[in-house]
This record gives structure tokens, C-alpha cells and sequence, in this order.
């Protein structure tokens, strides 16, 4: 019989299984989505749904170029722990998923989930039957890639937990790789003034202003003050108005000045950043085990 899109989502859905699995167990089953999703469980397929919904706060960034250097991409994969995600089985479905990244330029990442990863099998699938083999909760949460014609793109990785890529315009490789180490170290907002939103520069002298007026000064010297501290900020949050970490004596503008090279756009991922990490307490679970018991 056919399969409709309809029954490979809803089975999707059930599951947590990527779309071709799911669609192999409704032909093997005549469309049954209740025979299927035993099916699946019986191959272990299922397991991921009950390990979907748990925090996976941890994992790696995973970063890859073109040989041209034209093109890159950085990805934020997620598991549960910190051990998984060094494991040798995690690493290599984390490569090979920014390799895809790099190769296919999906939108998203469910487009990227779709995209076909190990012969027949989609990168949800492999995901999911990692997360079965593994007993984590594993998440693709997002990634970023980079194309230039005029430019050059690279990455650094600070261990696997905070990666930068930039694209570069003139300069070197190491002039790069030292621009992404600073991005890393530092976290630019942006990289020059002009990308500052309107609403964010607002936002910091009203600020400046209130705090100005308390000190009883002049309206005139208020002003002043204000300007000298928003041109600070500016200067904190941009990547050409920082001071360069290997050298604090110039700024990071002036060492591409000085290199004839310009910093287009950058992106800075690190593991786990924004995602609520539930708090365990090991005493108060033990007791909960032993009231259980």
C-alpha cells in the first residue's frame, strides 16, 4: 500500500526516528502506525523519544573549511554530559554533520536533518540511533556557514567548547587565526560601531545618563561625561575597538590597518550558551532513593 507524508510524521512524532526509518516500518507493517511503532522500538529506534525532552546542555563545536578556504561551517552539536561528548562515536557524527553543513548549505536545521548522511539514512536517523546506542539526549542546536569570493574563511577552537569562524578579507591565515583566537577570548558584540543596533546604543545612554545625573555635575559636563563613556563602551563591545590580546598596547583595528586586511562578519558559538542547566544535588538524590526504597 502507499505511505502518505501524513503517517511518516505522525509515526515521526511518536518515535523521535528519522523520516526513512519511519517510512521503512510502515511498509514493512502495511501503514499500521501502531504495529510500526513496536516495530521500532523492538529495533531500539524508539528510545530516543524518551530522551528527547532532557537537557542537553553539554557537547562540542565542530568546525570545518574548503581547501580553497572559501567556504566553512561551525556547528553546535549537544549531548547530556561531558563524557559523551568526547567519545569517539559523538566526535564523528558531530564531524560528519558540519562536513554536511559545509557540502550541502541547508537553510536550517531541519533541512540539514534531512539531508541524507550514512547511504539511506537521513542525519535525524543516524542521530537518533546514536541516541539509542549512547542513552543521551544528542541535539544538532545550530550552526553557521560562510562563503566568500574576495575573502578567505577560517576557525579557531578553543578545545571543543567555544569556536569562532570569520571571514577575512586581505591578510594571512595567521592574521585570521589570531583575529578568531581574540573573538574567542574576548566576545565582540560586532565588529565595528556601525554594526551597533540603534536600540542597544539608546539603551546604554539612557543608562549613562541616569547614572551622570546623580553625581549633581553641571547639564554641560553631564553630557560630556556620557559621550567619553559611550565611545568606551563602543570601544569594549567591538571587535576593530578592542585592544588585541596578544599585544594590548594596539587595538584590533589597528593591526588589520596595518595588515591591509578587514574583518567582514564573524560568529562566536559556545557550548550550552543560553540553555538552562538543570541543577543536580547528589545528596538529595541519594535520599530520594533511599525514602523510594
Amino acid at each position: 500500500m502507499a505511505i502518505t507524508a501524513a503517517q511518516v510524521k505522525e509515526l515521526r512524532e511518536r518515535t523521535g526516528a528519522g523520516m526513512m526509518e519511519c517510512k521503512k516500518a510502515l511498509v514493512e507493517t502495511d501503514g499500521d502506525i501502531e504495529a510500526a511503532a513496536e516495530h521500532m522500538r523492538k529495533k531500539g529506534l524508539a528510545k530516543a523519544d524518551k530522551k528527547a525532552g532532557r537537557v542537553a546542555a553539554e557537547g562540542a563545536i565542530v568546525a570545518v573549511v574548503s581547501d580553497d578556504a572559501k567556504s566553512g561551517a561551525l556547528v553546535e552539536v549537544n549531548s547530556e554530559t561531558d563524557f559523551v561528548s568526547g567519545s569517539d562515536d559523538f566526535q564523528g557524527f558531530a564531524s560528519a554533520v558540519a562536513q554536511r553543513v559545509l557540502e550541502d548549505k541547508p537553510a536550517d536545521v531541519d533541512a540539514l536533518s534531512a539531508l541524507a548522511l550514512d547511504g539511506d539514512k537521513d542525519v535525524n536517523t543516524v542521530r537518533t540511533e546514536l541516541v539509542a546506542k549512547i542513552g543521551e539526549n544528542i541535539q544538532i542546536r545550530r550552526f553557521a556557514r560562510f562563503e566568500t569570493e574576495a575573502g578567505q574563511v577560517s576557525y579557531y577552537l578553543h578545545g571543543a567548547r567555544i569556536g569562532v569562524m570569520l571571514e577575512l578579507e586581505g591578510g594571512h591565515a595567521g592574521l585570521a587565526r589570531d583575529i578568531a583566537m581574540h573573538i574567542a577570548a574576548t566576545k565582540p558584540l560586532c565588529v565595528s560601531e556601525d554594526e551597533v543596533p540603534a536600540e542597544e546604543r539608546q539603551k546604554e545612554k539612557d543608562i549613562l545618563i541616569a547614572q551622570a545625573k546623580d553625581s549633581g555635575k553641571p547639564a554641560e559636563i553631564v553630557e560630556k561625561m556620557v559621550e567619553g563613556r559611550i565611545r568606551k563602551w563602543l570601544a569594549e563591545i567591538t571587535l576593530v575597538g578592542q585592544p588585541f590580546v596578544k599585544d594590548p598596547d594596539q587595538t584590533v583595528g589597528k593591526l588589520l590597518k596595518d595588515a591591509g586586511a578587514k574583518v567582514v562578519r564573524f560568529v562566536r558559538l559556545e557550548v550550552g550558551e543560553g540553555i538552562e542547566k538543570k541543577q543536580e544535588n547528589f545528596a538529595d538524590e541519594v535520599m530520594a532513593q533511599v525514602r523510594g526504597s
